[in-house]
């Protein structure tokens, strides 16, 4: 049986993903009422960062300690992929001393390639591209406050950057409808766009995305390595924040949600994280449960 990778949401079917979900609410019950469950006892798993993190590395590392197992972080001052050492060869090597991997890089195909020559399970914690894991948690959240996603109205408003990748193969994924809002020239990719037609639009305005919508989500204007942009990208981004008025033209039930760390005053109001209708802080905590249930999917099985 070969591997199974995590690089988007794509690689597991509906079906496996929603018994994800279903088994990272079970594994936030089991571990609140405190219940020790090890399933990975004696395993180890390596954690390639070329990107900085907080959410991503104390989630995966957390869980891994939860779970009996542990982990071990890479940066690259840590390893020989900073010196020039192929993306092949490492992960020939890697994959033969640990159970799993887990990436956070730039660029998709680096994963891509790491993944083609690995022994073990690979898992995206994000690329310039995707960010599956963050989408799991977001989902498992609004699940937990609203239940099922299929036939609901999503809105993402801001960049089309990775999170908005990932929330156009959800919408295709779960059944939901996605409404998009960026500025002109930041956009998701027209090919994607095209190819999810039946489950994701672009629109043209932030009131337009999020007019009746169950949920709206955002993310920082500015990603990691888009630093030179700043200054454009806050002009063109200004009509394009998310803030109560906003809220206002969602459904009455709406939810917000944002990846996080957020910049208040620029993608957010500055109350917006402390709106009655934000769960932001239950999202994050979520990529804990979610992370634990694809490790568990991925090195022992579905349970």
């Amino acid at each position: 049986m070969s591997t199974r990778h995590f690089l988007t949401l794509l690689d597991f079917t509906p079906a496996e993903l929603q018994g994800v979900l279903d088994r990272a609410i079970e594994l936030k019950r089991l571990l609140r009422a405190g219940e020790i469950y090890e399933p990975l006892k004696n395993r180890v798993l390596g954690m390639i960062f070329e990107k900085s993190s907080t959410r991503t590395r104390v989630s995966f590392e957390a869980g891994m300690a939860q779970f009996g197992g542990s982990a071990i972080f890479l940066s690259p001052r840590d390893t020989q992929l900073g010196r020039g050492e192929p993306i092949e060869d490492s992960a020939r090597v890697i994959s033969r001393m640990v159970d799993a991997v887990m990436i956070r890089t730039f660029e998709h195909a680096t994963i891509e390639r790491f993944a083609a020559y690995s022994r073990v399970p690979v898992i995206n914690a994000l690329t310039d591209d995707h960010h599956p894991c963050q989408l799991l948690a977001d989902l498992q959240t609004f699940v937990e406050h609203r239940g099922a996603l299929a036939g609901r109205e999503f809105a993402w408003v801001g960049d089309g950057n990775n999170m908005c990748n990932s929330y156009v193969h959800a919408a295709h994924q779960f059944g939901f409808h996605l409404r998009i809002a960026c500025p002109y020239g930041f956009e998701p990719d027209p090919d994607m766009l095209e190819q999810y037609a039946h489950c994701a639009t672009l629109v043209k305005t932030a009131e337009e995305a999020a007019e009746g919508a169950h949920l709206v989500a955002t993310d920082v204007w500015t990603s990691m390595g888009q630093e030179s942009e700043q200054s454009v990208r806050k002009r063109r981004f200004s009509m394009y924040q998310v803030n109560p008025r906003l809220m206002d033209h969602a459904a009455d039930d709406a939810l917000f949600m944002h990846c996080l760390p957020a910049h208040r005053g620029e993608e957010i109001s500055e109350d917006m994280l402390d709106d009655r209708r934000s769960v932001v802080w239950d999202e994050a905590e979520n990529r804990l449960h979610a992370q634990k249930a694809l490790l568990e999917f991925l090195l022992v099985g579905a349970r």
